[in-house]
């Protein structure tokens, strides 16, 4: 044990010369950080493809109210709604369900949607990950089961 001291005491060097305190800032190593310039040009395909999207845009707008040939007629102008007149006010109001279906659709198929990125990372999440998907299942079904027994989901 004391022989490795001795050999590695052996080799410590002495300090040649301590460097000089600094006195002015540092400078800035030989490869200079990104300009302004350079920062813009590394977006250049982001705005082609954007220019081109917008100029295809443009030309199919405008090249189809060229083309297009316009010949209102009363039965053009008419309303038309699934092959008979419209009757009544477009502007009536809707039942409630309509809209209370519509959210809990949208709640529903939201919800749905966290299930893929779960399923694709799952062999990298261990337990814990398993777990907690698995509560937010049991929360998802207890609420369709709450939505179905207060007859939000009948339709009569």
């Amino acid at each position: 044990m004391s022989s490795n001291l001795i050999i590695l005491a052996s080799n410590v060097q002495p300090l040649q010369s301590i460097p000089p305190p600094l006195t002015s800032t540092p400078r800035l190593p030989s490869s200079p950080l990104p300009t302004h310039t350079m920062v813009l040009h590394q977006f250049g395909p982001i705005r082609a493809f954007l220019a081109i999207a917008l100029r295809l845009s443009a030309v199919m707008l405008f090249g189809s109210i060229l083309v297009a040939g316009t010949n209102p007629d009363a039965e053009k102008l008419s309303a038309y709604e699934c092959g008979f007149n419209p009757f009544g006010d477009a502007r009536s109001r809707f039942d409630i369900r309509f809209y209370l279906v519509a959210i809990l659709f949208i709640v529903f198929d939201l919800e749905a949607s966290f299930l893929f990125p779960w399923a694709i990372t799952l062999s990298t999440q261990g337990w814990l990950g398993y777990l907690t998907m698995l509560d937010f299942l049991v929360e998802l079904v207890l609420g369709y089961i709450i939505v179905w027994k207060v007859g939000a989901l009948e339709w009569e």
